[in-house]
């Protein structure tokens, strides 16, 4: 527990000022840490002792977060189809030894990542870019916190055992009212829309989202026979361990964002 937190708060005092300033110190560190979730996630299916195919799949991640529009990165679909079909080619140059579902595992492994990594950086250049970060972490923290709490005292119904033993529904509830709850207070100090019932609206789906993101890294894990993703946060394992909720979220608050 001490080194767990000895890390919980280096890691604050390191990541939140970088979020603060903004621009390429920020995207940096962004760029960073998703190429080390994606390493992991290659890791666990042991896909990087293919070191072309690993090499391109970080190609593709970065191509994927980079924000500005070039020859290269306006259309991100003919990007993904690009590395799809050198993946492929590369199949058929190594005689199926890196097979079809390795190259499929791989393009869908730097979606995952990048996707999410992607919109957090998208939200972090809105007008309004640092209320609506701070507003999805605070949900994600109050819906773990209240999952956790809410589980441990009246938790008697299970979530998804075979996915993750220890999380039960009434903590899954638990943690959506914590959030809406928190998301109610920070809304009074920093509105996040003039509208309070499609902030709560938003905080519910954001809660789910943020839950679902946890299980499928778990479900990944799982899958895997691994315990956790990494072991370069001492105490709390890998950059996914941390971020898989995050990878959820911040997609689905650009959607939410867009459709509104």
């Amino acid at each position: 527990m001490k080194i767990r937190t000895i890390t919980a708060i280096l890691s604050i005092l390191i990541f939140f000022p970088i979020v603060f300033i903004g621009d390429w110190p920020f995207k940096i560190i962004m760029y960073i840490i998703a190429t080390v979730g994606l390493i992991e996630l290659l890791h666990m299916r042991k896909t990087t002792s293919y070191p072309i195919p690993t090499i391109l799949t970080i190609f593709l991640l970065w191509g994927l977060l980079y924000q500005e529009d070039s020859i290269f990165f306006s259309k991100r679909l003919e990007l993904i189809m690009f590395f799809v079909l050198l993946l492929l080619a590369y199949t058929v140059l190594v005689k199926n030894k890196f097979t079809f579902e390795d190259a499929g595992f791989l393009i869908l492994s730097s979606i995952y990542v990048g996707l999410g990594f992607y919109y957090f950086m998208e939200t972090r250049e809105l007008e309004s870019g640092l209320i609506y970060i701070f507003y999805a972490i605070l949900i994600i923290l109050a819906t773990d916190t209240g999952a956790y709490f809410f589980g441990r005292a009246i938790g008697k119904h299970k979530l998804w055992p075979e996915i993750s033993p220890n999380k039960t529904i009434e903590g899954a509830l638990g943690g959506i009212l914590v959030a809406c709850v928190v998301a109610v207070i920070y809304q009074f100090f920093y509105p996040v829309h003039e509208s309070l019932f499609l902030v709560i609206v938003v905080t519910i789906l954001a809660s789910i989202a943020g839950q679902i993101g946890d299980l499928v890294e778990s479900a990944i894990k799982r899958h895997y026979d691994v315990k956790d993703s990494g072991k370069i946060l001492p105490g709390h394992g890998g950059i996914l361990d941390r971020f898989d909720s995050w990878l959820f979220v911040f997609p689905l608050l650009h959607f939410i964002q867009f459709i509104s």
